[in-house]
């Protein structure tokens, strides 16, 4: 950041932008580094959006966007270095993100594969046989509290899809 940028930002703005260097980001946790980003998403948004009032205000002052955006440039700058301060805060919360889920996965197969030694594998089908002799199709997640939003959501509609053609063919 340059002096002139630094020049324009308050105390507690610059203490904000100065957090998202990257020796700085390099000691946070994945936690701390959300808290941040959501941190420096604030302060870009309220400098954008008081940046995009200020012009439009003036637009219809001067009649000409061209001189309105040059009488904006302090607010415009404000928000261009919370923009550049939240990609950085972005990038490395996407690394930090990335690798607890590669380590978590890796966690989880471990477990699996432990689990699966440890136990002898069943012979018996998990569901009876049908009289075509195919198993009967089980579901592995129980209820449909466990389902999706989407899921349920889909099967709702699709119940009342035909529910409202059963009503309709019985009103005839």
């Amino acid at each position: 950041m340059n002096t002139a940028t630094r020049k324009l930002l308050s105390e507690s703005d610059l203490e904000l932008v100065l957090a998202t260097e990257k020796r700085r980001l390099d000691r946070l946790d994945e936690e701390e580094l959300i808290e941040l980003h959501a941190r420096v998403r604030r302060a870009r948004n309220k400098y954008s959006k008081l940046y995009r009032r200020q012009a439009s205000a003036q637009v219809t002052a001067d009649s000409s966007r061209g001189a309105a955006s040059k009488k904006n440039q302090r607010s415009a700058a404000k928000a261009e270095a919370f923009e550049d301060a939240l990609a950085r805060v972005s990038r490395r919360l996407g690394t930090v993100a990335r690798r607890a889920a590669d380590d978590l996965r890796a966690e989880r197969i471990a477990a699996a594969k432990a689990a699966k030694k440890g136990r002898k594998p069943s012979r018996k089908p998990t569901a009876p046989a049908g009289p075509t002799g195919k198993r009967a199709a089980t579901s592995t997640r129980g209820d449909a509290a466990h389902r999706s939003p989407v899921k349920q959501r889909t099967t709702a509609s699709a119940r009342a899809a035909g529910k409202r053609k059963q009503a309709k063919r019985d009103a005839r």
